[in-house]
């Protein structure tokens, strides 16, 4: 009886999964297959906010396919070896994976070629993880594209691949224990985000269905709304595939309201991750080099994590990450740029920060974004400094946003919202700090230091 294996990474899901219909057409037994790698639950990926995503993703994963006549075989080990373990046990003919761009995927899917070649079993890799293959769109002398707007050019006009529907029924699995997935404590130590989105496919769908069915209207004009629930919501769901990308591009009809800007969104996550296969070094080195050091300032860095910069509106922000495992765009990119050009910390402490929190903590998008704002990526401005005071007033004119996640500003006027430090005795900000540095003076010292007279205020 001819049996496949499909080992699953960052598609945890049963609709849209090309991997699992490739299994179904052809295979008389179907084991679906998850390692908790213990080489990634040992390193800074596995924060606790992610690893209690994935255990309720793997809890919603397995529920699908027990309804449907299977089940969600878990192990615990090194990938190749448990893989390895599962094709000689089960005599496997077949083993299917979605492709993946990050160093560790690539390493994992060569070894899994030289595995399947050992057993004399047919290896394929399927698409999943983006809409359109990293190598499929590049520029005329190869690499990567390292400027967006070509990029999106190309990518909005690549043909797309058919949605394949969930099954309805699947091979029966192969004799094997399916074994248990693990409490969170035996994984990983440490605290989780206490208003955290709760992972799975189940969750992951009716959050798409909620933002097509409204939120989306108003993406254009609310996105950089700090104070309201004017964005998806799908980081996590997208990193886990609990949500397929394919079929949420294909829900999105670009004359609607909404719906083109959602799409680039979408798009700057596929040119992040083709940045990242053409260079797997994305997460260590800077991809624009900067001639210059970093400061070290213990103090100020504890400061910007726990929210106590004096600034408002990068403290909410930074407190938004630790309550919800999850932080606002605009409010990723000021607390960013504070850390990297107010304060001239290493973009690389702060990017880490935020996988030790962030519940999608995608490697392509978290530090690719991190290094556009330090001006050590593909940002055609890399001198800009974003002031965190214009930035609050007008992102968040009346507090709202900040107000939510400072609550020593609760009693402070909306005028003075963003910069209590002007209130003096008159306003009860009991406990918060006066600003770290002086906005305008870092701006000068950032410039100076990068040797340039250039860049905005924002």
């Amino acid at each position: 009886m001819a049996t496949t294996v499909v080992l699953c990474n960052r598609d945890l899901r049963l609709h849209d999964h090309p991997a699992l219909t490739a299994a179904c057409r052809d295979a008389e037994r179907v084991v679906v297959l998850f390692v908790l790698d213990d080489a990634l639950l040992a390193s800074r990926y596995a924060a606790p906010n992610r690893v209690a995503f994935l255990l309720e993703a793997l809890a919603d994963l397995r529920a699908g396919l027990r309804a449907r006549g299977s089940d969600l075989v878990v192990r615990r080990g090194d990938t190749i070896d448990e893989v390895d373990r599962l094709v000689s046990a089960t005599g496997a003919t077949r083993l299917h994976v979605s492709g993946d761009v990050s160093a560790h995927a690539v390493r994992r899917q060569d070894a899994l070629a030289r595995l399947a070649r050992a057993h004399g079993c047919a290896f394929e890799i399927h698409p999943g993880v983006t809409v359109v293959e990293p190598g499929a769109v590049t520029p005329t002398g190869g690499g990567a594209y390292q400027v967006f707007t070509p990029y999106w050019r190309r990518w909005s006009a690549q043909p797309r691949r058919p949605l394949a529907p969930a099954p309805e029924a699947l091979p029966p699995p192969a004799a094997v224990p399916p074994g248990e997935i693990p409490p969170l404590g035996d994984l990983v130590a440490g605290p989780t985000s206490p208003h955290r989105s709760r992972g799975g496919e189940t969750e992951g769908l009716a959050r798409l269905e909620r933002w097509l069915d409204g939120g989306i209207g108003d993406y254009d004009a609310g996105r950089d709304r700090l104070a309201d629930e004017a964005t998806s919501r799908l980081s996590a769901d997208l990193h886990f595939g609990c949500v397929s990308p394919t079929e949420v591009v294909a829900r999105l009809d670009r004359r609607r309201s909404g719906h083109e800007p959602f799409l680039r969104q979408l798009c700057w996550r596929e040119f992040n991750h083709q940045l990242l296969a053409s260079r797997p070094d994305l997460v260590t080195e800077d991809l624009r080099p900067r001639g210059d050091d970093w400061d070290e300032d213990p103090e100020a860095v504890a400061a910007w994590k726990e929210g106590r910069t004096g600034y408002p509106v990068v403290d909410a922000g930074m407190r938004q990450l630790r309550d919800e495992g999850f932080m606002h765009n605009r409010a990723r990119m000021l607390t960013a740029s504070f850390l990297t050009k107010h304060l001239y910390v290493d973009w690389r402490v702060g990017a880490w920060h935020f996988m030790d929190w962030l519940l999608d903590g995608d490697l392509a998008n978290n530090f690719a974004q991190w290094q556009w704002v330090a001006g050590t990526g593909n940002d055609s401005r890399p001198n800009r400094v974003l002031n965190p005071v214009t930035q609050g007033e007008r992102h968040d004119p009346h507090g709202t946003y900040v107000r939510r996640y400072v609550p020593e500003l609760a009693g402070v006027d909306d005028a003075l919202v963003h910069t209590p430090w002007r209130a003096g005795g008159a306003a009860p900000a009991a406990g918060y700090p006066p600003p770290l540095v002086d906005h305008a003076e870092a701006r000068a010292r950032f410039l100076e230091l990068r040797g340039r007279g250039g860049g905005a205020g924002h």
